[in-house]
């Protein structure tokens, strides 16, 4: 459990770190993503980034799972 905790946290600073140059492939503001403001209201939902971002996850798992 450790071991995964610890590998978690890694992931989340390298996304952390790498941010800035991710935000510049404009994941986040690709069609699909829904995004509804109001007045004092703003709801936004990746819909399309999500899946993008899981599709590259998954075919990353399996390409390390296939080594």
């Amino acid at each position: 459990m450790a071991r995964i905790l610890i590998a978690l946290g890694v992931l989340l600073l390298l996304a952390g770190l790498a941010w800035p140059w991710l935000a510049r492939l404009g994941l986040g503001r690709l069609p699909g993503d829904l995004l509804m403001q109001r007045d004092g209201f703003t709801f936004y939902f990746p819909l399309t980034t999500s899946l993008v971002v899981s599709a590259v996850v998954s075919l990353l798992l399996w390409l390390i799972h296939r080594l």
